[in-house]
């Protein structure tokens, strides 16, 4: 699924293209496979976009009306200025007569119109933590968060309560940079300002690469992202370790494979 690194990348190409467009007309699948998963979309027809942000793996764009277009990429979800698609879930048709298609072969990605701020149609959304690249992301503030929970420190990442869009990928890679072991439940204030540290050094780089792609994930100008080769820990179960030579490990927590070096990180 894409997390954060790949959603920003594609929000920085959909921004200049959709900012100030009026879109004319939208079509959905009339046979979605999540409920509510086009959620009062077509709401959007006649509005004006008037750019496209980002909350944590979701694209927000405001409407005139006060109302948002949500919208998340799922697990497969691309957003592509195509005519068609034998996957396109939406296609919305712009005042400029172009339309973007969305593309989502698993068919887990959503569109949804809200009143401005009202996430309480989108749990996720309304729930996340703060974003881990602002001030919001505070180092104290995280510490005190992680020696609350009695969660195993990889799955609380990935719930989106400590921080917003971190997934797999970059959990992985920010616990074996910080050595925490992804399993350990006590993370003092030490190792929770490393992992603060980490969590936004791996963020950051894979922004600058443009997101990973292993095989779905593609920009809207059908790029792929670059960060693939960079990554230390995540994917690499049964290589050395960077660091000590250790054969990373792989395990299965929370139903996601995780990659960990039985020597550098310690529960």
């Amino acid at each position: 699924m894409p997390e954060l690194p790949e959603v920003e990348s594609v929000r920085r190409q959909l921004d200049p293209e959709l900012s100030g467009r009026r879109v004319l007309d939208l079509w959905t699948d009339p046979h979605p496979m999540i409920p509510r998963q086009f959620h009062r979309a077509h709401e959007v027809i006649g509005r004006k976009i008037a750019h496209v942000g980002r909350r944590g793996k979701f694209l927000i764009a405001p409407l005139d009306g006060s109302l948002e277009l949500v919208m998340h990429l799922g697990m497969t979800g691309v957003f592509r200025f195509d005519s068609s698609d034998p996957y396109m879930r939406a296609r919305l048709t712009l005042d400029d007569g172009r339309d973007l298609v969305f593309r989502d072969v698993r068919r887990f990605g959503r569109l949804a119109v809200v009143d401005a701020g009202d996430y309480g149609p989108i749990p996720t959304l309304a729930h996340l933590g703060p974003e881990p690249l602002s001030v919001d992301f505070d180092p104290v503030r995280f510490a005190g968060a992680l020696a609350r929970t009695s969660s195993p420190v990889k799955p609380f990442l990935l719930s989106q309560r400590p921080v917003a869009g971190v997934g797999n990928i970059y959990a992985d890679e920010a616990l074996w940079l910080a050595r925490i072991h992804p399993l350990s439940r006590r993370v003092g204030p030490r190792r929770a300002v490393a992992l603060h540290a980490s969590l936004r050094e791996v963020l950051t780089q894979a922004i600058e690469r443009e997101g990973t792609t292993f095989r779905d994930y593609r920009m809207v100008t059908g790029a792929s992202g670059r960060n693939a080769s960079f990554l230390l820990a995540y994917g690499h179960a049964g290589h050395p370790c960077p660091r000590c030579g250790t054969p990373l490990r792989k395990i299965v927590l929370g139903g996601r494979g995780t990659t960990y070096c039985p020597r550098c990180q310690r529960a």
